[in-house]
């Protein structure tokens, strides 16, 4: 269909005889912001590596920004791609600048292969004022902080301008404050850029900000829900696809989940456990809240 941005109808992914996605349909449109849930081994960054083209559906159709998988050249399809992930984070060198590891994401590899235009390191240069890396320019990737790599790395992503920009997890490996600022920056680019669609992957409902209106739900390989996540992050869908009892709170738009614990529970060796003495009058809940 022309007026296709993402898409992908009855998508199936199989390696080594397992089945990581299965029958998959999904619809995206243009400036959309869409989160990924599901436990570790759901498949979402499979998902991820199929709508980047890294990976090749082993049944189903695939369009990404318009252009549709067997009718593309893929490697120009990811150019126009911005990724932030793990798998990226370990392949920059330590001893690489850091206006030179945000210039690379201009032309798609890691390392200055070609020589970049001043221009280039003046569009950088504004890119890391704009994430707040201004003081860490000076600073070998190596020694910095989790939080100022991943500022980077959405710097390197961003710098050509892509319609579509692909976070995997950003916030692993990030203390609190870190967290925070992170999820902040991210909420006001997408609410500044009206031509950007983010796709967050993420098994943590607190790193889902008020911009990102849409969550696909994912429990071994298959799409549970789908659609706006006032509706989809309900207690019961979430239960499901995490296998355990959650309570799900929301403030400012924010989201938390908390493990809910009953008074006549088992332990790990089938025994009862005994009812909380702070709490005999009903169940308990454990978790860490953080409102903001």
């Amino acid at each position: 269909m022309e007026n296709e941005w993402i898409s992908l109808e009855q998508v199936t992914f199989v390696r080594n005889r397992r089945t990581i996605l299965d029958g998959i349909d999904w619809r995206v449109q243009p400036g959309d912001h869409w989160v990924v849930l599901g436990a570790n081994g759901s498949g979402k960054t499979t998902l991820l590596q199929l709508l980047a083209g890294y990976l090749w559906p082993t049944q189903g159709s695939v369009v990404v920004l318009g252009e549709r998988f067997g009718h593309t050249d893929l490697r120009e399809l990811r150019k126009r791609i911005g990724w932030v992930g793990s798998f990226l984070e370990m392949q920059v060198p330590s001893t690489t600048k850091p206006l030179d590891l945000i210039v690379s994401g201009k032309y798609a590899s890691i390392g200055i292969f070609e020589v970049p235009t001043q221009e280039d390191y003046r569009e950088a240069q504004d890119l890391a004022s704009r994430l707040g890396c201004e003081r860490i320019l000076d600073s070998p990737y190596g020694v910095l902080s989790q939080g100022e790599k991943q500022r980077l790395l959405i710097a390197r992503a961003l710098i050509h301008r892509p319609p579509l920009l692909i976070l995997d997890e950003p916030c692993a490996g990030l203390d609190l404050a870190a967290r925070e600022q992170l999820l902040r920056t991210l909420d006001d680019m997408g609410r500044g850029n009206p031509g950007l669609t983010m796709i967050l992957v993420t098994h943590h409902l607190e790193e889902i900000t008020p911009v990102f209106s849409g969550v696909l739900l994912l429990k071994e390989g298959r799409c549970t829900a789908q659609g706006q996540k006032e509706e989809i992050l309900s207690p019961d869908r979430l239960n499901h696809v995490f296998g355990i009892p959650i309570e799900v709170h929301r403030k400012q738009g924010r989201y938390w989940a908390a493990m809910r614990f009953e008074d006549d529970a088992q332990d790990l060796f089938g025994n009862k456990t005994p009812p909380s003495p702070t709490n005999l009058g009903g169940g308990r809940r454990t978790g860490i809240r953080s409102e903001r």
